[in-house]
């Protein structure tokens, strides 16, 4: 079959949008050619070119089609402008279903034909996240597009992207293309993708996006290896810089020896963010005075004049940061904090100043229940936020909690306070280490938690697949806290704690909008605020519409892991437990039951009693009430009272310990007596008083099961 080539030629496009650019090219490209198209394309992508190579059937028959025109009888000039439209007579159309209908025949197309016709609209609407315009046209693109090499089996397909509209911008399709801008210019013929490929190797241009990836990871570990160092793995700068190079040739340049006593993540910042250079680490882990950078070129001196000048642009970029972390030390960070009043945290939430405020008060209500000492937790938060306001992180703010640590050891402040500064933002994603030290997981929760009640009170919520605030992340944050530290937090209490913690929330500004949206959403759904609650309604409503969106987080997080889904869903009950650990302990048990020796009938059997009480509660239900034992006739429903009668307190006293292991073996011992009495007793009995004692019997069997776990929610 035909080896289809195309490739868009242009400036340089930015690293960051290059895989997607391909990514959605080959999308629009095998959509427009599907009829041709013969498996999936691959494509590829460098700094000045993304493309994609494909095989073609060389033609295809389409199927044919029925096109109903006007009724029969309807105006002429509603019959001509369809037999305009499709180029046909009034000879060609037959009556059918009292319509005219035309019987267009398929029709033969060439990949070629097709492709000729299609790929202008296709390249014209591929999208970027920005685009630009040039001279007068109005063609957009992400970068000015200079080449479009289009060839089928070794011949150009021709095209041009000018439209009738727009014919300024007269770029059309030929079989050439360009290697490396400095070591090999100009263009060349493309007869197949191999020879393109071969070529443009030739002329210093390698293709793959993972090879040039590979060679710079290579070259770096070689040069960093020579010197006794070696590099700070950082995949994502690695895919950068592999997005800027069409040649990688890896090279190492030296670091002056007065600024070795930066702090080592502000040297790396600096030379990441602005340079894009790689890090270098001594055996120990400590700074290594060399770092990576990535020619485009081979020098003829080897590199040495484009190191020399990386060398200086790197002195001038650490002289800067030499200067904020001098000028920085010359305060306190309590110095900080008066300047964190004028900066805005969010509209509707304050500003960072009342933040601080709020954190500083839940640090200390949180500091008892992760084991931290409550002034160290609240002179931590009450720190936390004031490097904010510091020239260094105004200049790297990637580096904020990280300069508040180092300029809290300078201030002379508890070493665990600093550490709880530098952590508090941690886990910052899936790879990064949670908080573990008491003082810093209070200030950590605390600044999740914070964030959690104040956007959900405001009616930010995540909507979607838009997060603006990252507030999904901050929920995972405080799982992986909360589970990896093995805390024990009643969640509702500590949102309510939060929720209080908020102007809007209390006194003169209180707003009765404030939080209100979530904590009527959870009452509309049912939601009773359980007995003896220190918080009045619509505060436990709303902390336990914050807690909902926590265990759906866990949910996922835990249906990732690989657990069963349903029982996931069936630990979680009714949403009345707010303790994590509680209910991952349960989720366990749960799973250890279902899928033990009595767990598929005990399902089953469950799954029946919900069915007959269903459909009876709808005739003349509830059918709730105590179980009388005069009227058990049968032996087999005096076996199951009794069965349940020693079942329901062995579970709930099992639960109050938190002992759901034996809280589902007292279940499983259910088994056999429900299995009995679904053979051999008939619910509906025609005696009426009969039947309405085992419907309450099987409901008081539902409701202990419940008690239990949500059995309703498991599949199978």
């Amino acid at each position: 079959m035909p080896e289809f080539l195309l490739e868009l030629f242009s400036e340089e496009i930015p690293a960051r949008m290059q895989a997607r650019g391909a990514e959605d090219l080959c999308r629009v490209v095998a959509g427009a050619l599907a009829p041709v198209m013969d498996g999936a394309p691959r494509g590829f992508f460098g700094p000045r070119r993304i493309g994609l190579v494909a095989t073609l059937r060389a033609e295809v028959t389409t199927a044919g089609k029925e096109e109903r025109g006007p009724r029969v009888g309807a105006p002429e000039a509603a019959l001509a402008g369809f037999l305009k439209k499709h180029g046909a007579t009034r000879e060609m159309l037959v009556e059918r279903g009292g319509f005219l209908v035309l019987d267009k025949p398929g029709e033969s197309v060439t990949a070629r034909e097709l492709a000729a016709r299609a790929l202008p609209g296709a390249i014209r609407g591929l999208a970027w996240p920005k685009s630009m315009r040039w001279g007068t046209s109005g063609f957009t693109w992400v970068r000015p597009l200079q080449r479009i090499l289009c060839v089928l089996d070794g011949e150009v397909v021709p095209f041009a992207l000018a439209t009738p509209d727009d014919t300024v911008h007269g770029l059309a399709s030929g079989g050439f293309t360009e290697g490396h801008r400095v070591m090999a210019p100009g263009a060349f013929a493309v007869a197949s993708f191999a020879q393109y490929q071969a070529t443009l190797r030739d002329r210093r241009v390698i293709l793959d996006a993972a090879e040039r990836a590979r060679l710079i990871e290579d070259g770096l570990a070689r040069l960093a290896a020579a010197e006794g160092v070696r590099i700070v793995p950082d995949r994502g700068l690695v895919e950068e810089v592999a997005g800027l190079v069409e040649w990688p040739v890896p090279l190492l340049g030296r670091i002056d020896d007065a600024f070795m006593d930066l702090p080592p993540e502000l040297m790396r910042a600096t030379m990441r963010v602005n340079q894009r250079y790689f890090t270098m680490v001594r055996a120990d882990g400590t700074a290594a005075p060399v770092f990576g950078v990535v020619a485009n070129i081979e020098a003829p001196d080897g590199g040495a004049a484009i190191v020399a000048g990386n060398e200086r642009v790197l002195r001038a970029r650490l002289s800067d940061a030499r200067f904020f972390w001098d000028q920085d030390r010359r305060q306190k960070l309590d110095d900080f904090l008066p300047k964190l009043s004028s900066v805005v945290f969010h509209a509707k939430l304050g500003t960072q100043g009342q933040r601080v405020e709020r954190l500083e008060r839940l640090a200390r209500f949180l500091a008892p229940h992760v084991g931290a000492d409550p002034d160290l937790a609240a002179r931590a938060a009450k720190l936390a936020k004031a490097d904010l306001a510091s020239g260094m992180v105004g200049e790297f703010p990637e580096l904020q909690g990280i300069m508040g640590r180092y300029y809290a050891l300078a201030g002379s402040e508890d070493a665990r306070v600093a550490e709880a500064i530098g952590a508090h933002y941690r886990p910052l994603g899936p790879g990064d280490a949670v908080p573990t030290e008491p003082v810093a997981v209070a200030v950590a929760l605390a600044d999740k938690l914070d964030t959690l009640a104040g956007f959900f009170a405001v009616g930010e919520k995540p909507t979607g697949s838009g997060d603006p605030f990252a507030l999904r992340r901050a929920a995972l944050g405080v799982l992986r806290i909360v589970r990896e530290n093995g805390l024990r937090l009643r969640l509702g209490d500590v949102f309510a704690e939060a929720f209080f913690g908020f102007p809007q929330a209390v006194g003169s500004s209180a707003a009765p909008e404030f939080g209100m949206a979530v904590a009527q959403e959870k009452l509309n759904a049912g939601w009773r605020a359980p007995a003896g609650s220190a918080h009045p309604p619509m505060v436990a409503a709303f902390a336990a519409g914050l807690v909902d969106f926590l265990a759906e987080r866990l949910r996922v997080q835990l249906r990732a892991e690989g657990a069963r889904h349903d029982l996931v869903a069936a630990a979680f009950g009714n949403g009345a437990e707010d303790d994590l650990l509680r209910l991952l302990a349960r989720a366990d048990a749960l799973k250890a039951l279902v899928e033990g020796e009595h767990g598929p009938n005990l399902l089953a059997a469950y799954k029946r009693a919900a069915n007959i009480l269903r459909i009876e509660e709808k005739k003349d239900g509830p059918h709730h009430g105590p179980v009388d034992p005069a009227l058990l006739a049968a032996p087999e429903e005096v076996a199951l009272a009794a069965a349940l009668d020693a079942a329901e307190p062995e579970a709930a006293a099992a639960l109050e310990t938190e002992d759901y292991s034996r809280a589902m073996s007292a279940l499983a011992a259910l088994r056999a007596p429900l299995d009995a009495f679904f053979d051999r007793v008939t619910v509906n009995d025609p005696d009426a008083q009969l039947r309405r004692n085992r419907l309450r019997l099987l409901a008081r069997l539902r409701a202990a099961m419940d008690a239990v776990a949500d059995f309703s929610r498991i599949e199978g």
